[in-house]
């Protein structure tokens, strides 16, 4: 069951970790060790009637000297991600225990939820749609044509309740010529429990467990 519902919403340097590497440096030492080794062999048993042109041996260490620099600038690179992500971490710390605004799949556990639907332009008439985690339509209300928050019981339109789990909201609408408009997902609120960073995506655990990417929360809040 949905029912209208005012509230009030409150709402170490990466080069030189990276050309210090024990790692690389010991790859590039032991490369460059062999390349010598190697040019070394080649000269003591080239043909004394066709010696090698210098210029072959400028080549071959310009192409050490490029190969080189790629291994330094994957290290650079691999040292800035970690450290973009440390600082992405470090600012996300914040938001545990607020409440983050978002279209993503939330939990219901028994609480009634708070929906702030967003109404397409040029809509006469809209209802919330409910839907499960297995996008099965589980509740479907009328609504005014609004940006005021709503509450979602939890209840059919006959009464009966639905199961504790995780729903995302939807808005459908006509237009004054009785014709559908493109459905907008609807957003809520919900608490923050974790952020979490995998790989070069940052995501949010919320109460309940119900998870987000972090680019897709649009708003925070104090929790009340």
């Amino acid at each position: 069951m949905i029912s209208p519902t005012l509230t009030n919403s409150s709402s170490v340097s990466v080069a030189g970790a990276a050309a210090g590497s024990p790692q690389a440096q010991a790859v590039l030492s032991s490369d460059f060790e062999t390349f010598i080794k190697m040019l070394t062999t080649q000269a003591k048993y080239q043909d004394p009637l066709e010696p090698l042109d210098s210029s072959e041996y400028a080549a071959q260490l310009a192409q050490f000297s490029m190969v080189e620099q790629q291994v330094l600038s994957n290290d650079l690179l691999t040292a800035l991600t970690t450290t973009l992500g440390n600082s992405t971490m470090g600012q996300m710390a914040g938001w545990i225990g607020m409440e983050g605004r978002t279209t993503a799949p939330v939990t219901f556990d028994n609480t009634p939820i708070t929906v702030l639907p967003s109404p397409p332009i040029g809509a006469k008439s809209m209802e919330l749609v409910v839907y499960d985690a297995q996008g099965r339509e589980v509740d479907r209300g009328a609504l005014p044509v609004s940006s005021e928050p709503v509450v979602w019981a939890g209840v059919r339109q006959n009464g009966a309740p639905v199961p504790a789990g995780q729903y995302r909201f939807e808005i459908k609408a006509i237009d004054l010529g009785g014709n559908p408009l493109q459905a907008t997902a609807a957003s809520t609120y919900a608490r923050i429990t974790e952020v979490q960073s995998i790989g070069s995506e940052a995501r949010v655990i919320f109460a309940g467990g119900a998870e987000a990417t972090a680019s897709s929360i649009i708003a925070l809040r104090e929790a009340v």
